[in-house]
């Protein structure tokens, strides 16, 4: 991880109440010690995350809301907190919940702390070479990967304390709604390629056959990893549902650019599995129906309706970094204006692959 503007609070965006936060940890974070120095972990783009280290050398992280623009129901630090600590009852691998403050007064916006997993988080193929070199540890990771969702999709809900997460049936009738709202919510622009895909999506969609928990952000970025190539944790659970759990394996299957592959469309860089010797999505598809035993014969249709669902969250990004709520004050914004459009096309091309019903 990269930390940037280290600091006291007043110092590091977002952290702005020194004696309530120190007060928080030292009764509700076992074996902190403030003083508490600050840094911005950079890479969301959403949620804020935080390094938090105390005056004994102990490493938290603490996640925050953005500073502004909120969506109604959006960035639910409760929720993500309940949703980590249930997930860690399962096999699959998450950084410890620690504690929740959902009283503003603490520091402005509810919050959550984590425990501080030690890894790598892999964005772009230039880390993947300088984390992993051996090829081997990196087709280690890739198997690691669907591997743990296909461990994270057969989860009994129930049994973990997750079964009323969310309603499990007519996941893409919601999520469709959601996003459209969502979209509609936070355009810069019209763009009628957004609802030309839209309305595809609705006449092409499949029966739910398959339910569980949904990550919503499952790709290599959002994991941290070890040189040998395993799976430290799972990050970034503020999108998890439950649902139609095919919807992940399209996600990922969108980010898991090939060796040789040009950019991806709507892509600001190249993804990190680009660096070569990952498994091949062929690979990934056939080793996930393998371990869970479930269809994926519609898989382009989820990877159509991922595109069409990033190109709605980007451009909530785009709207938030132009409104300047975010804590990373460099990011390229003119970066945005082409890639919700990209996205979008990539949607329409993908929906003309599925199979005719």
């Amino acid at each position: 991880m990269v930390q940037t503007q280290i600091g006291t609070p007043g110092e590091v965006p977002g952290i702005v109440d020194g004696p309530g936060l120190e007060a928080f940890f030292a009764h509700h974070v076992h074996g902190a010690q403030p003083p508490l120095q600050y840094s911005v972990i950079a890479g969301g783009h959403s949620n804020l995350t935080y390094r938090v280290q105390d005056a004994a050398g102990n490493r938290f992280v603490l996640r925050r809301p953005p500073l502004g623009h909120v969506l109604a129901s959006a960035h639910d630090m409760g929720r993500e907190h309940r949703i980590i600590a249930a997930v860690a009852r399962s096999t699959v691998p998450v950084a410890p919940a620690l504690a929740v403050s959902l009283d503003e007064s603490v520091n402005g916006a509810p919050f959550y702390v984590m425990g501080f997993v030690d890894g790598h988080v892999l964005t772009a193929p230039a880390e993947v070479d300088a984390a992993l070199p051996n090829h081997d540890d990196r087709r280690r990771l890739g198997l690691a990967v669907i591997d743990t969702l296909a461990e994270l999709h057969r989860v009994d809900v129930d049994t973990i304390g997750l079964g009323e997460l969310a309603r499990r049936d007519a996941y893409l009738d919601r999520q469709l709604k959601r996003w459209r709202g969502q979209w509609e919510q936070s355009k810069t622009r019209e763009l009628p390629v957004m609802d030309e895909c839209y309305d595809l999506l609705l006449a092409h969609q499949p029966d739910q056959r398959y339910t569980g928990i949904v990550h919503g952000d499952y790709r290599l970025g959002n994991f941290l990893s070890r040189p040998d190539g395993t799976l430290a944790a799972v990050l970034d659970w503020e999108l998890c549902t439950l649902g139609d759990v095919l919807a992940d394996v399209g996600y990922l299957l969108n980010n898991w650019a090939e060796q040789g592959e040009p950019l991806p469309a709507g892509a600001i860089d190249y993804p990190p599995t680009a660096a070569g010797g990952f498994p091949t999505r062929a690979e990934m598809t056939a080793r996930y129906a393998e371990r869970t035993g479930y269809d994926v014969s519609m898989v382009q249709y989820y990877r159509a309706f991922s595109s069409w669902r990033l190109a709605a969250i980007n451009e909530g990004v785009k709207r938030r970094y132009l409104e300047g709520v975010m804590a990373d004050t460099t990011f390229p914004i003119e970066a945005y204006e082409h890639r919700v459009e990209a996205l979008a096309r990539t949607a329409l091309q993908l929906l003309g692959t599925i199979p005719s019903a």
